[in-house]
């Protein structure tokens, strides 16, 4: 019973390092975005962090559109990049479950 009470705890510590081995990675997976003319564009990570804006000069010259495509195209460039994150960490996570008799719906 102990025997596998500690195999359980060695495999959720290894799956807690290889969660943590997945963020760092998502940091290096970049998301593009543009707005349907290309007038903005927009890199983040799949961690969510911004890494470019480029704005077109004339979106410069109105204020209110130039604020309403980046609400746009960062929530669709947020929204990619969240669908990414859960996809890869959910994968780890669900290989990284330990066995428990009566759990296999949750898998």
């Amino acid at each position: 019973m102990f025997g596998d009470l500690m195999g359980m705890m060695g495999k959720l510590k290894e799956t807690q390092q290889k969660v943590e081995d997945t963020k760092k990675r998502l940091n290096t997976v970049l998301v593009d975005e543009q707005s349907n003319d290309g007038k903005l564009k927009i890199t983040l990570t799949a961690n969510r962090e911004i890494k470019s804006i480029i704005v077109d000069d004339s979106l410069l010259e109105d204020k209110e559109q130039l604020e309403d495509y980046l609400i746009l195209t960062l929530n669709k460039a947020i929204e990619k990049a969240t669908a990414i994150n859960e996809a890869e960490l959910a994968a780890v996570a669900k290989d990284g479950m330990p066995d428990i008799p009566g759990m296999d719906m949750f898998k």
